[in-house]
């Protein structure tokens, strides 16, 4: 997945630098799930299929994962250390049981493939959908800040491999502080990559 092929629009050509940080995109894996908004207001959920044991651990790990990539020292020689990996052990427990038992009451978030802005969203979906659809989108930025936002679907094209759709969508009511913890998640992985690219052997 390309950020070419996830671009929900273009940015005009006089922009100030608030607006120019906006359309700063990046290609990422995240926690997202999504639901069908209906022209009434009601919610309505989207098949993706059961929850497996492997998206549940993935959506239970990942925070805990980055937290420690992001924290270093500090977090991995914590006494609390222990008691976070005792606790994502217990709620991945949990989970399992209830995806085994009542599959239909577990509802999380899967780990997606995502092209960021401050202005939208782009993902791959199993379904089509129609420009001017609106989705309630909630994303979970490492490591715990949940956004939650509608988005309005700006073009749906079929994947080259013929398995899915590639979605573009728009936020319609983003909060504005919602926006800056995007915009900066954006822009430090951004710097982090850049790093890690620096300091690859030649």
């Amino acid at each position: 997945m390309t950020s070419s092929e996830m671009t929900s629009s273009h940015p005009p050509v006089e922009m100030s630098q608030d607006e120019r940080r906006e359309w700063i995109r990046i290609d990422d894996r995240i926690l997202m799930e999504y639901r069908m908004l209906t022209e009434s207001g009601s919610v309505l959920p989207i098949t993706v299929g059961p929850p497996t044991a492997q998206s549940i651990s993935e959506a239970v790990m990942k925070p805990t994962a980055e937290l420690l990539a992001r924290s270093g020292e500090s977090v991995m020689g914590s006494p609390m250390l222990p008691w976070i990996m005792k606790v994502d052990y217990l709620l991945e427990v949990i989970l399992n049981s209830l995806a085994a038992s009542r599959p239909e009451t577990v509802h999380i978030a899967r780990l997606t493939d995502v092209n960021l802005s401050g202005g939208g969203v782009g993902f791959a979906a199993s379904r089509d959908f129609v420009s001017g659809d609106q989705l309630m989108l909630k994303l979970f930025l490492p490591p715990f800040t949940p956004i939650q936002s509608t988005v309005r679907v700006i073009r749906s094209e079929p994947l080259a491999q013929g398995h899915g759709f590639m979605i573009a969508t728009e936020f319609v009511d983003l909060k504005p502080d919602d926006q800056e913890h995007l915009i900066r998640h954006i822009l430090q992985t951004q710097a982090e990559r850049l790093r890690s690219r620096q300091k690859a052997p030649n």
